[in-house]
């Protein structure tokens, strides 16, 4: 597309680019960012982006932080992305085989998908055990510091492996690239992934792909907390976690054929 035809694009509907603009500066955003901030970082004024800003709280898809004067984001479009069919009937299918593996584990576990150069936890299934560790649903973190990310960028197609490389925020070095490149073909040899929690100590990330169409559609990953006397050892939860994103895995291809 050339810059003519890309002006002409974009001045069909300007409401709707301002819009966008405003929930993309808002998702990049560490922090809230008040009207102000919105209309600099935009180079807008505040009186074109006010009513657009309204609209925008009025409707859920960014609020007021209570403590400031700042905008963020709700999980209003996570929420909508959560109602495509394809992603509910994988949860819908996974559920079940997430709370036998929990129940046969002793452990948590959660499911977890890329979404703009990171891994987002989309379902969790609690421990019943007194003391264990899990992620809430929304936490996200970048594809390449969690074991999760790392699984679901290994078992992908080299083209969408670049282009969730061009999502990294930040951008990794080349010499980082490389190194997280060379882990990853490491992590699609060994099939499933232990490894040492960046975040909590004592925790061990245990994940593996649930395989749809020849990649990963998810990743299933238990945190393994370690005890004095464990039930399982790691190595023995990472083959139960493995085995039930096997099954999630049939049952897609058995759900896929279906419709």
């Amino acid at each position: 597309m050339d810059a003519f035809e890309d002006e002409d694009r974009r001045y069909k509907a300007p409401a709707l680019e301002k819009g966008l603009d405003i929930l993309e500066l808002l998702a990049d955003a560490t922090d809230p960012l008040p009207l102000a901030a919105i209309a600099d970082q935009l180079d807008r004024s505040r009186g074109e982006l006010h009513r657009m800003v309204q609209v925008l709280q009025f409707r859920g898809y960014i609020d007021q932080d209570p403590g400031s004067e700042g905008y963020r984001l709700t999980d209003r479009l996570f929420a909508l992305g959560m109602r495509q069919p394809r992603t509910r009937n994988l949860i819908e299918l996974a559920i079940p085989v997430m709370r036998r593996l929990v129940q046969d584990s002793g452990e948590s576990c959660h499911l977890a998908f890329h979404s703009r150069g990171e891994m987002v936890v989309v379902a969790r299934v609690e421990s019943g055990e007194q003391v264990g560790f899990s992620v809430r649903v929304g936490y996200r973190r970048p594809i390449a510091k969690t074991a999760s990310g790392a699984v679901l960028y290994a078992f992908q197609p080299e083209e969408v492996r670049r282009r969730w490389e061009g999502l990294f925020a930040p951008p990794l070095d080349a010499a980082a690239l490389d190194a997280f490149r060379t882990y990853a073909d490491l992590v699609r040899t060994r099939e499933v992934e232990l490894t040492q929690s960046p975040l909590v100590a004592g925790v061990t990330d245990i994940s593996a792909p649930i395989m749809r169409g020849g990649a990963a559609a998810a990743a299933l990953t238990v945190p393994y907390l370690e005890r004095r006397e464990p039930v399982h050892t790691a190595e023995q939860v990472g083959a139960m976690v493995l085995a039930a994103a096997r099954r999630i895995a049939e049952q897609l291809v058995q759900s896929d054929e279906r419709l």
